[in-house]
């Protein structure tokens, strides 16, 4: 670590990354380049390159990058279908291999030796942030002050930012971690770290309560072509304006909140709360349109694979060569995917009342209940004798 001269910070201006900018320089002796990335979290980047300067960076890079973020990360992993332990809808993780990515190439432009980052030892961005750094720029280094200093708590950074004099938004009175971004907003720590305790009433950003939302349904219409969203009640949007609109849609009437324990993939478990409101109704909403429209075992194939894609993003291998593959199969599947859902939204429910497609596979002629030309019900009883075959053949022996 000598030979490090420049290293380049992934940096929110929170409590970790404030810390942090300041220990590495004074511990490599060596000039230190911020970036931090604009993923729609909002306020939090208020005077962050100011925050970044003052606190000892050289340099501070601050790039909206929500577009590319929502265009190519989250959209591709809505297309899979992604779920964690079958809830979660992987807001973090699908943001780290976006920054990780860009980190590297500001580090190559800059002519850094390294990249560093905020994430503790016990959690899964560290897994997160390196693999994307192997994957994209194998000579750089790795800076994880969790895992080198002497501080063992986020109680110790509190009293060390008041110490020297670091204004940090976290105190006793909100301890949350809090993980922002136009897909989710995470809830880490507290009284959540006691898996009995209910969250707070204050540990809610995106979505009110349930109990408060309006009495009221709403109904929404979303457009998909191939498997990705367009347009919402009719109206053009881009990916990452659709998200967001959704978010504060479906925010309102308080959809999108899992609260759980999972399992990290250090090995520990976990108690997170995550508010994914648009998300939730995207994912709900394209569900539902693939009835319509994907064959039988073109989904069941697809679907059995949702949790190894859901395992390659949440553990980091975004880019790994299995979860590029496995992509070119989601998206292959998605090519079909293209018509209108109707969506009802009410006290924390996304409930789909119609849909359509211009390649719909349903057909009434066939399902109906109602008399028929084209279906004869006497060829049932031969089907049920064929596939029967192997269980009748279990008892010839007993």
């Amino acid at each position: 670590m000598s030979s490090i001269k420049k290293v380049v910070l992934a940096y929110s201006g929170g409590l970790d990354t404030s810390i942090i900018l300041k220990w590495i320089k004074n511990t490599y002796d060596c000039e230190v380049i911020t970036f931090t990335a604009d993923l729609g979290q909002g306020e939090e980047l208020d005077g962050v390159e100011a925050k970044a300067l003052s606190t000892g960076a050289t340099k501070a890079y601050v790039e909206d990058i929500r577009e590319e973020y929502a265009r190519d990360f989250v959209y591709p992993m809505l297309r899979a279908a992604a779920l964690y332990e079958g809830r979660y809808l992987l807001g973090t993780s699908i943001a780290r291999p976006l920054i990780a990515k860009r980190m590297c190439e500001i580090a190559e432009a800059e002519g850094a030796q390294a990249v560093a980052h905020g994430a503790t030892g016990k959690g899964n961005d560290q897994v997160r942030f390196e693999l994307t750094a192997m994957a994209l720029a194998p000579k750089l280094k790795t800076i994880a002050p969790w895992r080198d200093w002497d501080m063992k708590s986020r109680t110790d950074l509190i009293a060390y930012a008041e110490k020297h004099g670091i204004p940090v938004p976290v105190t006793q009175a909100k301890p949350w971690s809090q993980d922002a971004n136009l897909l989710h907003v995470s809830f880490e720590g507290g009284e959540l770290e006691d898996p009995w305790n209910e969250p707070a009433k204050g540990c809610h950003r995106y979505c009110v309560p349930v109990e408060d939302a309006p009495d009221k349904a709403e109904e929404i219409t979303l457009d998909f072509e191939a498997g990705n969203a367009v347009a919402l009640n009719g109206k053009p949007l881009t990916p990452a304006q659709m998200v967001l609109t959704l978010n504060e849609i479906a925010g309102r009437h308080g959809i999108g909140r899992v609260d759980m324990v999972e399992n990290r993939f250090v090995g520990m478990k976990s108690r997170g709360v995550y508010e994914t409101p648009g998300g939730t109704v995207l994912h709900i909403a394209k569900r539902d349109l693939e009835g319509l429209c994907l064959d039988r075992e073109v989904m069941h194939l697809r679907d059995s694979l949702i949790p190894r894609y859901a395992e390659m993003v949440y553990y980091g291998y975004w880019f790994a060569p299995e979860r590029e593959a496995l992509q070119a199969l989601v998206d292959k599947t998605q090519e079909k995917v293209t018509g209108t859902v109707r969506v009802k939204l009410y006290k924390g429910n996304a409930i789909p009342v119609g849909r359509k497609s211009p390649f719909s596979l349903y057909r009434m002629d066939l399902a109906t209940f109602e008399e028929d030309e084209v279906y004869n019900q006497a060829d049932a009883a031969g089907f049920i004798k064929l596939v029967g075959l192997r269980l009748k053949g279990r008892m010839a022996g007993k």
